[in-house]
């Protein structure tokens, strides 16, 4: 998406397109662990109604660092809210720093959406824990009270729950 140039902040008069692309990691290898991220408020429709949540979730990638081609675009994707999701400290603050930014995206990005909502970049991957039972540990709202059945799916399925809903919505 970024090559194609579907992410690129809107009203920029860039003379580069893509004016976002994804670089190699900081670190200068493929990165596999479990981090946590906060999904920004955007127009994003498959992250409709999660604005805010703190999320743990899989990463695994080599070439996950979103960089732009200056810093006007960087800037124009912040005040856009093209920036989707940040990846988090340990004090639950947007953070470069490694291994909890596994990347060194400038200011923890994530993951970033075209200015219509349609398209959503990210480097996590969401897919890999829509149910409990893919996450490392559980911790409430996650577990199931004393008694009661266990809880199958968890926060990520909402992602895929909003594509469906989209996708029957315009058909």
């Amino acid at each position: 998406m970024a090559l194609l140039g579907w992410l690129d902040p809107p009203g920029l008069s860039e003379a580069k397109s893509p004016a976002v692309v994804l670089k190699g990691n900081n670190s200068g290898r493929f990165e596999s662990r479990w981090s946590k991220v906060r999904i920004e408020k955007t127009n994003c429709v498959l992250l409709k109604g999660m604005e805010g949540a703190k999320l743990g979730v899989w990463v695994a990638h080599g070439e996950g660092r979103f960089t732009y081609w200056s810093s006007a675009v960087a800037d124009a994707m912040e005040t856009s809210g093209c920036v989707a999701l940040r990846y988090l400290g340990p004090n639950d603050e947007p953070t470069q720093r490694y291994p909890f930014n596994p990347n060194g995206s400038p200011g923890g990005v994530a993951g970033i959406t075209s200015a219509c909502g349609r398209h959503l970049a990210l480097m996590p991957h969401p897919e890999r824990c829509v149910l409990t039972w893919q996450w490392p540990h559980l911790a409430p709202p996650l577990l199931s009270p004393p008694g009661q059945s266990p809880r199958l799916t968890a926060p990520w399925s909402k992602l895929f729950q909003n594509a469906f809903d989209w996708c029957l919505e315009h058909q």
